[in-house]
């Protein structure tokens, strides 16, 4: 990148690095508590990012992306990510397994807005070296993410809660006062307009 004259990188990395934080939503400035070795190698690239970049004259903006889903997202047979888990089982009347009471709350965010936070922050002026919470700035718990995959869905699975607690703070959603005054970035899709358009996007999730 150096040697074609790249001007600007745009780090993707992950809201997973604060882990545990008293004070919510969470702001950028909050010291960096990671929970597992993806979250620690999220933070030890921003690291690697911001330092090659001021090295080599290169312009970089790390976004500490939250819950993203949409179409497409990929659906490992272990761990499978909790939005197409959910609206796949619950479209064939299958198994919703919700880790311990499910009133942990993430921030979930639909990919589209993602996107236009990556496409902005490739040209936002004054964003050089600049660390960014991107979310929907809303969370939701388990609980009531159930709710709304249910309605969209209309399907009747069966509800399981499993005593083993998820691993992972109890409560996480984004401030996205600097989002906006550096990027310009507003989320402009609802959980349950995301969930809708994630179930008629994706074959996968109905599908036997």
């Amino acid at each position: 990148m150096r040697d074609v004259g790249v001007r600007r990188v745009v780090f993707i990395s992950s809201g997973a690095i604060y882990g545990d934080q008293a004070v919510q939503p969470v702001t950028e400035d909050a010291i960096p508590n990671p929970q597992s070795p993806y979250a620690v190698s999220k933070l030890a690239a921003e690291y690697y990012v911001r330092t090659i970049g001021a090295l080599y004259g290169i312009e970089t903006v790390s976004l500490r992306v939250f819950n993203v889903y949409g179409p497409g997202q990929q659906m490992p047979p272990v761990h499978a990510p909790v939005i197409p888990n959910f609206l796949r089982q619950a479209s064939l009347n299958g198994t919703l397994v919700l880790s311990g009471d499910g009133n942990q709350t993430r921030d979930y965010v639909y990919i589209n807005d993602i996107v236009n936070a990556m496409v902005t922050a490739a040209t936002a002026p004054g964003a050089n070296q600049a660390i960014i919470n991107v979310g929907s700035g809303k969370d939701i718990s388990v609980r009531e993410l159930v709710h709304l995959v249910l309605e969209v869905t209309g399907g009747k699975p069966e509800i399981v809660y499993s005593p083993r607690n998820e691993r992972g703070p109890a409560r996480l959603c984004a401030d996205l006062t600097l989002a906006r005054q550096t990027i310009n970035y507003q989320p402009l899709t609802s959980l349950k307009e995301g969930l809708s358009l994630t179930l008629e996007r994706d074959p996968r999730l109905r599908q036997k």
